[in-house]
């Protein structure tokens, strides 16, 4: 695996994505306006909407250079990457883990299509329970570990660090914390590693003038971070706006081979149990995504990784007549 960045070219850059719901469409607007790929494919069953859907925004593509199209799956072939966002979206008072069954067979049908006429690409899964499906979409498709990547927590670490910037009154570009675990109810803060202007937290407040270290507050910034989502879907219907900027983010590094590091979720052991899908930290490159380092977490948080794996773990052992 090269470690110097190699650019891409991105007018040979191919994208697909599998789901033409407001996911998808706007991760697709956003990779228009970042200029990140030159072909993109809209896959939908309801192609009469995906291609209202490409003729709206090859408006958007008339100014990004871009070509905008309504596809099959034997157009993944050649793709750099396919983004899977389709899926039954999560109502109000729906957890993430009950949309399991209807969107685990919907991945039954469309994994394999992806497989064989792009056994290369790299599978993105973005379809809640994320995590739970990037682990069907790694054993449906029997691609390397490292080319099936699921969102995971990068959402979750994105809304951790606004809210922490928005405590602290920095820009949360400086705050340096995550989020690992199951994308959903069990996932932890990292407190121990979680750090702005290269100091823990505790040290910052101490350093600096008028702020105070209070766990209560943080502690509401992480249930604020966990909740975001049922909120947000409690009062619009759904998410899109921010899982669409943290999809964009997590191609970049793999078009343009930049070896970012981003909590994604990927196949593997974790907290001792083997064969989940949960999100630590990962270099993206062309290649897809690697686990080099391992995360230094303390006691307990050690202890609520295990947990977190255990939860997802139980959903896979339900569903291993499905398997």
């Amino acid at each position: 695996m090269p470690h110097q960045p190699n650019p891409a070219n991105v007018n040979s850059i191919k994208i697909v994505i599998v789901g033409a719901g407001s996911v998808g469409v706007t991760t697709a607007y956003a990779l228009l306006l970042d200029g990140l790929a030159a072909d993109l494919v809209l896959i939908d069953i309801d192609k009469n909407r995906a291609q209202g859907e490409v003729m709206d925004l090859s408006h958007a593509a008339h100014f990004a250079q871009a070509r905008v199209r309504v596809g099959d799956y034997e157009d993944c072939a050649n793709a750099t990457a396919v983004v899977i966002t389709a899926g039954v979206n999560q109502k109000p008072g729906q957890t993430r883990l009950d949309l399991v069954k209807t969107n685990y067979a919907l991945f039954k049908d469309v994994v394999p299509r992806i497989a064989h006429h792009a056994p290369d690409t790299i599978l993105v899964v973005a379809t809640n329970p994320v995590d739970v499906l990037t682990h069907a979409a790694h054993h449906l498709s029997g691609f390397p570990l490292e080319r099936v990547i699921g969102s995971g927590t990068a959402m979750d670490t994105t809304r951790f660090r606004h809210e922490l910037g928005k405590h602290f009154g920095v820009n949360p570009r400086n705050v340096h914390a995550i989020i690992v675990g199951e994308h959903g109810d069990s996932q932890l803060p990292v407190w121990s590693l979680a750090t702005i202007s290269g100091m823990r937290l505790r040290d910052y407040c101490e350093a600096a003038p008028g702020v105070e270290y209070d766990e209560s507050a943080l502690d509401a910034c992480a249930r604020r971070t966990k909740e975001a989502a049922y909120e947000i879907i409690q009062r619009k219907g759904k998410t899109n706006y921010g899982v669409a900027s943290v999809l964009v983010s997590i191609l970049q590094p793999i078009v343009t081979n930049s070896d970012a590091i981003m909590t994604v979720s990927r196949v593997g052991t974790y907290g001792g149990v083997e064969n989940v899908a949960l999100s630590m930290p990962c270099k993206l490159n062309r290649h897809g995504a690697y686990q080099d380092v391992p995360l230094l977490l303390g006691q307990s948080e050690q202890e609520a990784l295990r947990r977190s794996a255990l939860s997802i773990k139980e959903v896979l052992t339900s569903l291993e007549g499905q398997l």
